[in-house]
Formats: C-alpha cells, sequence, structure tokens
C-alpha cells in the first residue's frame, strides 16, 4: 500500500492549489441531457417513451478536466478545436461560468463535440446521441492549437494532455506540449488513448484505466500482481516518467521512479462513472504543482474519484470535499 496521508498535509497541499496554473489541451466537448419521465413503452418499436420534462448542460472532455481544477481551487487554462457552431458559443460560455480562461479555436470543417444523452428522472440513460467528427485537424488548425499552447504556457504550473481521440490531440500538438513543459520544468500529464501511445513519449505521467492497459501491453488486469506487471510494461511502451493505473472498484496503481504499489477505491456510492478520469488528472496535476510527490498526489486523486462517481453526469470536487475525504480516511 502507498504510505499514507496525513490531513495536515493534505491541508498544505491543497492550500498550494490556489497558487497552481494548468494549461489543458485535448478533446473539449459539451454534454447535454434531455431529461423526461418514463411511463410507456412505444407501440412504433420496443422503446420507451420519455416525456420531456427538462434539459441542461455540462462542459465535457478536456473541458471537464479545466472544470475540475477550477472546482478545485487552481486556475485553468483550456485549449481545445470547436465548431464555429451554436454549441462552440454555449461551451464558450460555459468555461466561462466555470472560471476557466477559454482558447478554443473554431474550425468551420468540424462541429462541437456534443454527447447528447436522454436521461430518465431517476437518472438512468435511456439514449446518447454523438454529434462528433473525430478525423485529426488540419494542419493550419494544428499551427493554431501547437502557437496557443507555446503562448499559454508562459506561467503555467503543469500541462494536462486529455486525449479523447476526437482529432485535436495529433502526434506534433503532444510533443509540442511535453517539450514546452520540459522546457520550463513544469510536470506534464496525459490522459491517454491507446492509438496515440506512441505519441506520449517523454510525458511526466500517464493515466491509463485498467482496459487501456490491457489493449496496449496484451495483459489481462485482475490482481495487484497483474496490475504491477501490466503497468511496467505500459511505462516501457509509453516510455514516460512514470503511471497512474486507474482500476474501478479496484482502485489505482502507481508505478513512479522511487515507489510501486496499490490503493483501493476510495468510493462509497457509485452513481455514475462519467468523468471520473478527469478528476483524477486534474487532481494529480494540482497536487504535483503544489509540491506533492506522486504518491501523495496518487491518495488525493482517488479520494477525488471517489467523490467524484457519486454524483451524476461529469461532477467537479471542492477542496472542502476533497479535505473531508481525508479526514474520514484516516
Amino acid at each position: 500500500m502507498l504510505p499514507p496521508l496525513a490531513p495536515e498535509r493534505a491541508r498544505a497541499i491543497v492550500a498550494g492549489f490556489e497558487r497552481a496554473h494548468i494549461l489543458v489541451v485535448g478533446d473539449v466537448m459539451l454534454d447535454k441531457f434531455l431529461a423526461g419521465r418514463v411511463t410507456r413503452i412505444s407501440p412504433e418499436a420496443p422503446v420507451p417513451v420519455v416525456m420531456f420534462d427538462h434539459e441542461s448542460h455540462r462542459i465535457g472532455g478536456a473541458a471537464n478536466v479545466a472544470h475540475n481544477v477550477t472546482s478545485l481551487g487552481g486556475r485553468a487554462t483550456l485549449i481545445g478545436v470547436t465548431g464555429q457552431d451554436d454549441t462552440a458559443t454555449a461551451l464558450t460560455v460555459a468555461c466561462r461560468s466555470a472560471g476557466i480562461t477559454p482558447a478554443l479555436i473554431g474550425d468551420a470543417a468540424r462541429p462541437t463535440t456534443t454527447k447528447m444523452r436522454i436521461v430518465t428522472e431517476r437518472n438512468q440513460q435511456v439514449a446518447r446521441v454523438d454529434y462528433e467528427m473525430d478525423r485529426e485537424i488540419a494542419a493550419d488548425v494544428e499551427q493554431r492549437v501547437v502557437s496557443a499552447l507555446q503562448q499559454c504556457a508562459s506561467d503555467a504550473s503543469a500541462i494536462v494532455i486529455s486525449d479523447y481521440l476526437k482529432g485535436c490531440v495529433t502526434e506534433r500538438v503532444a510533443q509540442s506540449a511535453i517539450a514546452v513543459a520540459r522546457e520550463r520544468g513544469i510536470p506534464v500529464l496525459v490522459d491517454p488513448k491507446i492509438p496515440h501511445i506512441d505519441s506520449y513519449a517523454g510525458a511526466t505521467m500517464v493515466t491509463p484505466n485498467h482496459h487501456e492497459a490491457e489493449i496496449a501491453t496484451n495483459m489481462r488486469v485482475r490482481t495487484d500482481a497483474d496490475a504491477q506487471s501490466a503497468a511496467r510494461a505500459f511505462h516501457e511502451r509509453a516510455r514516460c516518467d512514470s503511471v497512474l493505473m486507474t482500476r474501478g472498484d479496484q482502485g489505482m496503481w502507481l508505478l513512479g521512479r522511487d515507489i510501486e504499489d496499490a490503493l483501493p477505491a476510495s468510493a462509497r456510492e457509485v452513481a455514475d462513472v462519467t468523468g471520473a478520469g478527469d478528476t483524477v488528472i486534474a487532481t494529480m496535476a494540482l497536487a504535483l504543482a503544489a509540491g506533492a510527490t506522486p504518491a501523495e498526489g496518487a491518495r488525493l486523486a482517488n479520494e477525488a474519484a471517489g467523490i467524484a462517481v457519486g454524483k451524476f453526469g461529469p461532477a467537479v470536487v471542492t477542496p472542502a470535499e476533497l479535505l473531508q475525504a481525508v479526514i474520514e480516511r484516516a
């Protein structure tokens, strides 16, 4: 087991969040929810009929990472690619409302990635409709992303690459972010997608879930021993400094330069796992920026994830919630 985190040390780290500026680059999206009540099955097909009640939206993908940063008290700048449509406007407004500085680049050739979920009054998902274009961004748009990265990183404390395989995180974008971070001596963390694993070479930390680790290493991850072997193989293949593997209800496995061990899951009740990885990487980025060790960051990220999965939809965590969880765990 990783060493425990004393509440006093947790308070000191979390207090440092407000001095951290996290630059997030990646695939931004808007999560829309059409909520209603199900009372019957359609006579046209064996599907439920949802009587519309209300509509809402939340920022998702890389934007949810940035939202977790600001909710935890840090500053966040967000670089991503949107369409030039009403959804892009809604996403920009929502980002500003969440305290995020948006540096979003509009591309008329693609829609803003949108996940529309139809849900019942009990937050049960009936269907999801995706609006997206997942091919890589064009060379001119890529250049604008790289230029924004170089400009916005001037006072960043850490960089997060949030890759949802929607086209923004090209090999050049990923390697530019890693190069900028190395030049400035700040950590760069990656929430990966396996088709891009070769693009993450040189990252400070990569945070695959256990399914991604299995695919990347051709190994099954069921036990701690499996997780250890897969983390080592993933580390070698990704050519990164450290690996934090999330394992759902089995917790996490951290492989760092001088530490290697497991963390049990901290969730008390699971409502929705959507965006839990965003919470993990945002918390870890803030912790490293505030001077925490990877083990300390993993402890905080694990508690934050446990809080997030107890909420519906892409969720955020506050400093008070995080510290309370640490105190209860002590």
